[in-house]
């Protein structure tokens, strides 16, 4: 599933296509993905312009001329595809997946490709965004100043459950998923076995410092290594990333002196269903 730097490099890589323009053309190809669509959803998006792009945890906002605002989660599989005309030429075909098309006034398509359909569009008026069912409990952005030491540690206080489930806890701080927040822990030198209410003073200090410094590399090297963040396949967002220790089981993490043959190396633990990378050496 796509992460907050993925949907953030989405977003830088939408603005320029989208952002001051207007939707010439929307096609919607199916009545739903996730959930049904908007009523007259292609209708009431036509003919509009986009003022602002910008993003909220995972989630993918554009305000409107008229006030309204388009909401967009990626979901599981959903990835926006970029086509402009080139010399008058056709634009590639439709994938069978490419379930709503955006056409800017220049001509150039985004297409949001969903093989799962696991994504979410929905189109609601502009002032009740803070109230949105899928916004209004979101915790703070962990790149924005509302996020730091002392925040951490209160929204932590007395919560019984490990470190790891309460960091994907949305309402306690808004869009880490399972990658970031095991290389949050690492970073910050704290076991994802510990208890989230031990986690005060110096320890929220450091995780949140950790949380904000993993994401913004994650999104440096998302820019730097796709041009204008696009891919040569017009697919906006995804990149090869160096993890420390996430999906690395069994070999030294970064910084480390012991041998992994001894040690075992980087050890993977399932919480919840998901997969946990950390070195019990260096994280307590």
């Amino acid at each position: 599933m796509p992460e907050l730097p993925e949907v953030e490099t989405v977003v830088r890589g939408l603005r320029p296509r989208l952002e001051g323009h207007r939707l010439a053309r929307v096609d919607q190809h199916r009545p739903d993905l996730r959930f049904p669509l908007p009523p007259n959803f292609a209708e009431r998006l036509t003919g509009r312009r986009i003022e602002r792009i910008f993003r909220r945890a995972k989630y993918i906002l554009a305000r409107l001329d008229d006030g309204q605002v388009l909401l967009c989660h990626l979901g599981m599989s959903g990835r926006m595809t970029i086509h402009e005309p080139e010399g008058g030429g056709p634009l590639a075909p439709l994938d069978r997946h490419d379930h709503v098309v955006f056409t800017n006034d220049q001509g150039t398509e985004i297409r949001f490709n969903d093989a799962r359909r696991f994504g979410i569009m929905d189109l609601f008026a502009g002032e009740a965004l803070d109230d949105h069912p899928l916004l209004r409990a979101l915790g703070p952005e962990p790149l924005g100043n509302a996020f730091n030491g002392p925040a951490l540690a209160a929204a932590l206080k007395g919560r019984r459950s490990l470190i790891k489930a309460a960091l994907l806890d949305q309402r306690v701080v808004a869009g880490l998923g399972n990658i970031y927040v095991c290389e949050a822990l690492f970073l910050a030198g704290l076991s994802p076995r510990r208890q989230a209410y031990t986690v005060q003073g110096a320890r929220a200090e450091r995780l949140a410092a950790a949380v904000r410094a993993v994401l913004q590399r994650a999104i440096e090297a998302g820019g730097s290594s796709l041009r204008d963040y696009v891919q040569a396949d017009g697919e906006l967002g995804y990149f090869q990333h160096q993890w420390a220790v996430y999906g690395r089981e069994g070999e030294a993490c970064p910084g480390c002196d012991c041998e992994p043959s001894r040690s075992g190396g980087i050890a993977r633990i399932v919480q919840s269903g998901r997969s946990t990378f950390f070195c019990s050496r260096r994280q307590r």
